[in-house]
């Protein structure tokens, strides 16, 4: 296990770049867990892969934003150097422009139906940028844009873990109905992570969109799975309408929300209570949500 701190980030950066050996590192408030986030002076970060499968995040980053910062209006993450193994740490890292905001929570904006809007603006500006020669979704993002098939047997095992705490029918029904339909169309840019520790705002708004590690090409859905996750059912129509998804790629939506927070209760409900509480009630968004739809 690699300590990753204030000393190994000086180290390197009195190594591999000297010219910024005066900037103060200090750690980011919320350092993330793919990669460790460490502030360089006021204007960059320094983020470090926290294991090796996370390692591919960095040159992919590094090759693709400079591309899709071109076709967004909203401002993204942007690489400034890639950092190389070295005695100190095994893997590349990088240095990236510092984006000033705050990661959005319910305190922190002055509208949901705003920012769902703008989020789901943000993500049909990403999916209209030419995805030809981009990365397939797979392994090296954890299939995010590739078929949620990849997650059945894992996803089947929690609902039939927590049978005595959900009604299994309606989680099977809920996630039979999500693979039930696959994209159809060219693959389109995902981010792979939009949730709200991604998602910085500022006086209120929506300023930045960070943590494109697990970036690929593929379907959309996943993109849309923090309607259930953070929005309630009128942020989220806002958020559904905006997007304008068909109906089966809005049961995908659905079906990786629904996968992320089952693993996360069936994998923290002895061990982490505020997590397990918290996929308990996604969970339960999910099931009245779905309910409501069928009832329709």
């Amino acid at each position: 296990m690699i300590n990753i701190n204030v000393e190994l980030v000086s180290k390197l950066i009195n190594e591999q770049f000297p010219e910024w050996s005066d900037l103060p590192i200090r750690p980011v408030q919320y350092g993330g867990h793919d990669n460790r986030t460490f502030h360089l002076g006021d204007h960059m970060s320094v983020r470090l892969p926290s294991a090796e499968c996370y390692v591919p995040q960095v040159e992919k980053e590094y090759k693709w934003l400079p591309l899709l910062q071109k076709g967004l209006s909203t401002p993204i993450s942007t690489p400034v150097a890639i950092g190389h193994v070295s005695e100190h740490y095994p893997w590349p890292w990088s240095i990236n422009k510092w984006l000033e905001g705050e990661s959005l929570s319910p305190t922190n904006v002055n509208d949901l139906n705003s920012i769902a809007t703008d989020l789901a603006l943000f993500l049909i500006e990403l999916q209209s940028i030419n995805a030809s020669s981009g990365p397939v979704a797979g392994a090296h993002n954890f299939y995010r844009g590739g078929s949620l098939a990849v997650y059945d047997e894992e996803s089947m095992l929690a609902i039939n873990n927590n049978k005595e705490t959900f009604d299994k029918r309606i989680l099977k029904e809920i996630w039979e109905l999500a693979l039930n339909s696959n994209w159809d169309r060219e693959p389109v840019w995902v981010h792979g992570d939009i949730a709200p520790g991604n998602i910085l705002v500022k006086d209120g708004k929506l300023c930045a969109v960070i943590d494109f590690g697990i970036l690929g090409i593929g379907d959309p859905a996943c993109d849309a799975a923090m309607a259930w996750d953070f929005f309630d059912s009128t942020n989220r129509a806002v958020f559904q309408n905006t997007l304008q998804m068909n109906e089966a790629t809005w049961n995908r939506a659905r079906g990786w929300a629904l996968w992320k927070a089952l693993i996360t209760y069936n994998n923290s409900k002895s061990a982490d209570k505020s997590t397990a509480k918290q996929s308990h009630r996604v969970i339960s968004i999910i099931i009245e949500d779905y309910l409501l739809e069928k009832s329709k």
